[in-house]
């Protein structure tokens, strides 16, 4: 897991009479238990020991700083300061910066923290203001999502998504505007085509093949190998495209992918599903412990980028892409269904890979190409679903904090029956909120997810990225029949 990277620079009073007679004895200590307290939380902290004062000091610490790479400042204003110095450092670091000021009455504090707050908003730059104790817990609930969001924004800058192919089978909410991409959020686009995928798969050594397979078969629940679509040979080749996937991920340095794959690849080679299930996790049986790298099928482009915010937020947790299958009504249940888009990891939740792995077998695919799926169903546990979409041009995206959750055995008999051979990974998602609302209101037919709540991460990512949040929520005074979504207006705060 990767942790974001924090740089903390203490402003102290730049008067000599004023910083030895008053201020140094307030600030120098409360740096240090800023430092200790945030040393605390799941984050990579890097500081100077000592408060910055002058221009000298700021630039020297904030050079430090962008040298580290930091995703985000904390401008720790304890005490009186002069504003003035604290934008300037604010202005050379260029970065998010959440300013930090304390409520002892004793310290000025408030002076600090609204000088150089107010400072910031007459000259546009944005910004987040927190007044705490330096408690740990106070420090968790307050900064977490605000850093967190962050990294998002920092890690989105300057990344590349492969995007393989283009548009599959007519998808409009799976394009994009590549430029649009690059204004918004820094990220670049490098266009790849699918046969690159072929090309590479065929000069893949069969013994990584092997290797990989040999792990599979060994500790699936069972590979059902037959003499017509699911044929050894055709399972090797699937795995040589996640190889070769792979492959030029790494070599051509990028950071999250889409591939189209149907028709082209799934009607005349083999449908993809081996990459989904294996890229994405952070471990699989050629090289053990590896970073996953995001997956989403059918050329999605904003089901790729929601991913990899997702995985950001995360701290490097597997994500998952689905389609929006099927919602049953009575029992308030989202079925997210798709090929072969749930990375293994998510059948048993387990730290152990071939816990994992045990609990999927691998069934024959019914497209044309032939080859495998991974079939299960996902393990329970709490889920952060998200989706990027548009309106008239404009990003929303939409945020679901929620519970994966296995259905009664009735369901899942009648889900099976009602899909006949066709059984795809699927996750089982509670959602407590008004369903009429969320049919009005929801952009894509593709949805993604990831381990965990973020919901208050992904309404700061979403302010900080100009994109309008929409969560979809139980409110705790109405019953799931009644929930009203929270429209873009309404989500400039969690409560």
């Amino acid at each position: 897991m990767t942790r974001p990277k924090v740089g903390l620079i203490t402003f102290g009073d730049n008067r000599d009479p004023e910083w030895n007679a008053v201020f140094k004895a307030m600030t120098v200590p409360r740096h240090a238990l800023a430092a200790e307290a945030l040393s605390r939380l799941p984050v990579e902290l890097i500081s100077h020991p000592e408060p910055a004062r002058s221009r000298e000091d700021i630039n020297d610490q904030a050079d430090a700083l962008i040298a580290q790479h930091v995703d985000l400042l904390i401008a720790h204003t304890p005490c009186w300061t002069s504003p003035n110095l604290v934008v300037h450092g604010i202005q050379r670091m260029g970065i998010f910066t959440i300013v930090l000021g304390n409520r002892d009455m004793a310290t000025h504090g408030c002076v600090g923290l609204f000088g150089a707050s107010g400072a910031l908003s007459q000259i546009g730059i944005d910004h987040k203001r927190i007044r705490s104790d330096y408690s740990t817990e106070a420090y968790r609930e307050a900064l977490l999502p605000i850093i967190r969001a962050a990294a998002v924004k920092s890690r989105l800058k300057g990344a590349v998504m492969g995007y393989f192919g283009g548009r599959s089978i007519g998808i409009d909410t799976a394009a994009f505007d590549p430029m649009g991409w690059r204004k918004q959020f820094g990220v670049d686009v490098e266009h790849i085509d699918q046969v690159e995928i072929i090309r590479r798969a065929d000069l893949i050594d069969q013994k990584r093949v092997d290797t990989l397979r040999m792990w599979i078969e060994d500790n699936a629940a069972a590979v059902l190998y037959n003499d017509g679509k699911l044929t050894k040979s055709k399972f090797d080749f699937q795995l040589a495209c996640y190889l070769a996937t792979k492959d030029i991920c790494r070599e051509m340095g990028l950071n999250f992918t889409a591939v189209k794959c149907m028709p082209e690849l799934s009607n005349n080679y083999v449908p993809q599903c081996m990459t989904a299930t294996f890229l994405p996790d952070n471990y699989d049986g050629e090289e053990g412990e590896k970073e996953g790298i995001v997956m989403a099928c059918e050329a999605d482009g904003d089901g790729a980028l929601t991913q990899q915010i997702l995985k950001i937020v995360s701290g490097g947790a597997p994500t998952f892409f689905a389609d929006v299958s099927h919602i049953d009504d009575e029992q308030h249940t989202m079925f997210c269904v798709n090929c072969g888009a749930l990375c293994a990891w998510y059948a048993g939740r387990s730290s152990s890979p071939e816990e994992n792995l045990s609990r999927i077998t691998i069934k024959q695919s019914i497209r044309p190409g032939g080859g495998g799926i991974s079939s299960f169903f996902a393990a329970p546990g709490p889920m952060q679903l998200a989706r990027l979409y548009r309106v008239d041009g404009k990003y929303r995206m939409a945020i679901i904090p929620t519970e994966a959750v296995t259905p009664s055995q009735k369901t899942i008999d009648s889900f099976i029956e009602g899909r006949g051979p066709h059984q795809l990974p699927t996750l089982f998602a509670d959602i407590q909120f008004s369903i009429e609302e969320f049919v009005d209101e929801y952009g894509s037919n593709h949805i993604s997810g990831v381990a965990g709540n973020y919901t208050r991460e992904l309404v700061e990512v979403c302010r900080m990225l100009g994109i309008e949040p929409v969560v979809f929520t139980r409110q705790a005074d109405q019953p799931a029949d009644r929930q009203t979504v929270r429209k873009p207006q309404d989500t400039g705060t969690i409560a």
